[in-house]
C-alpha cells in the first residue's frame, strides 16, 4: 500500500491538486494561490488540509512555486494505518524534489509533518507514524526512542517463512482527542506523583508507591501499561535481532492484552480479530495496531498459515479485509518515466 504524488511546477503561483484516494469524498480537486496564506488554512476537503499544512510549514526560504499534482493512495483511510502520515511525508518529499531544498536531518522532516497533524488537522498524535514513514528501511523494524528521537534499524532475522497479516475491522479508527488526552494526562499525573520527569523513568516497583498514595485505579492501570510496554518494546528489539520470532509473538500478545485491559484502547471488533487469529495454528502473535478504538490488527504468522487464518477470522468476523505486509522503505523520490 502506497501514497504517490506526481507533479510539476506551473511557472506561476497557482496550485492545482487532484486526489485519487480511497474515501476522499466528492471533492477530489482543489486549486489555490500558494503564496496566499489565507488559502492554506484548514478546511474542506479534509485531505487537502494535510497538503496545505505541509506547504505552509515547509522550511523554504525562497518563494514556493505553484504546481500541478496528482495524489494516488491505496492506504485505507481511517484504519489506523498512518494514511495521514503517508500523505504528509509524501507531500513534504514532493516539495523537496520541486524546490531542490532537501532536509538533511530526517527527524526534522518527521517533526514538521507531526506539527501539521497537530496544528492543521487538530490531531494531537505522537511521532511514531511520521518517523516510520520517513525512515522505514526494507527488511527492518525501527526502534524509536521518543525521549531523544534517536532511531535504530533492527534487521528482522529468520523472517523468510513468516509474514505480517494486517486485518482491517472496517470499524473506523477514531483518534479521539479527549480519550488520547485523558490517558496522556493520567501518565503525566502519575509521573508527577512519583517525582519523575516521565514514566520512562518508572519501574513496576513505583506502582506500589502510587497505590500507597491512594491513587485512582485507572491511573495505576495507565501507568502499568506504559511501564510494561516500554520494557516489551526493548525486549522485542532484542528478540528480532536474535531471530527469536516466537518471543516476539508472545510480546505482541502481551502488548494487546495490556492495551485492552490497562490502557483500554481496544474495541470489541479488535478483540474478536485478535482472539480469532490466536486460535489458528501457525500464528505467532497478534495485537491491535495504531491508536486503537477501531481500525486494524497486525498478526505475525507462518506463510503456510495465511490462508487458514483468513478463512478462520472471516468465520468469526465477516466484515474483515486483509493485507499481507512486509517491512519496506520509507518516503523517497521516484524518477518519472
Amino acid at each position: 500500500m502506497v501514497t504517490v504524488i506526481a507533479g510539476k511546477a506551473t511557472g506561476n503561483n497557482i496550485c492545482k491538486i487532484v486526489s485519487i484516494c480511497d474515501a476522499v469524498g466528492d471533492k477530489n480537486e482543489i486549486e489555490f494561490d500558494i503564496n496566499d496564506k489565507t488559502s492554506l488554512q484548514s478546511g474542506d476537503p479534509k485531505w487537502a488540509t494535510y497538503v496545505k499544512g505541509c506547504i505552509d510549514q515547509f522550511p523554504f526560504t525562497g518563494i514556493l512555486p505553484g504546481f500541478k499534482a496528482v495524489i494516488v493512495s491505496t492506504v485505507p483511510v481511517g484504519a489506523g494505518l498512518s494514511s495521514s502520515a503517508a500523505l504528509e511525508v509524501g507531500t513534504y518529499t514532493f516539495l523537496e524534489a520541486l524546490t531542490g531544498c532537501f532536509t538533511t536531518k530526517l527527524e526534522d522532516k518527521a517533526l514538521v509533518c507531526q506539527n501539521v497533524e497537530h496544528h492543521f488537522a487538530g490531531v494531537p498524535c505522537g511521532i511514531m507514524d511520521q518517523f516510520i514513514s520517513v525512515m522505514g528501511k526494507e527488511g527492518h523494524a525501527l526502534l524509536l526512542d521518543c525521549r531523544n528521537l534517536s532511531v535504530k534499524h533492527i534487521p528482522i532475522e529468520n523472517i523468510e517463512d513468516n509474514v505480517f497479516l494486517i486485518t482491517n475491522s472496517n470499524s473506523p479508527h477514531k483518534l479521539s482527542s479527549s480519550a488520547y488526552c485523558e490517558r496522556r494526562d493520567s501518565c503525566f499525573e502519575a509521573s508527577k506523583l512519583l517525582g519523575k520527569k516521565s514514566l520512562r523513568d518508572a519501574t513496576l516497583v513505583d506502582l506500589e508507591v502510587l497505590k500507597s498514595k491512594n491513587c485512582p485505579e485507572v491511573m495505576i492501570k495507565r501507568a502499568r501499561h506504559v511501564i510494561t510496554e516500554i520494557q516489551r518494546c526493548l525486549e522485542a528489539a532484542v528478540a528480532l535481532e536474535n531471530g527469536d520470532l516466537m518471543k516476539f509473538g508472545r510480546l505482541m500478545n502481551e502488548s494487546h492484552n495490556s492495551l485492552k485491559d490497562d490502557y483500554e484502547v481496544s474495541s470489541p471488533e479488535l478483540d474478536i480479530l485478535v482472539s480469532a487469529a490466536r486460535e489458528v495454528e501457525g500464528v505467532v502473535g497478534s495485537r491491535l495496531t495504531g491508536a486503537g478504538f477501531g481500525g486494524c490488527t497486525v498478526t505475525l504468522l507462518r506463510k503456510d498459515a495465511v490462508e487458514k487464518a483468513i478463512k478462520h477470522i472471516k468465520k468469526k468476523y465477516k466484515k474483515a479485509t486483509f493485507y499481507i505486509s512486509k517491512p519496506s522503505a520509507g518516503a523517497r523520490q521516484l524518477d518519472a518515466k
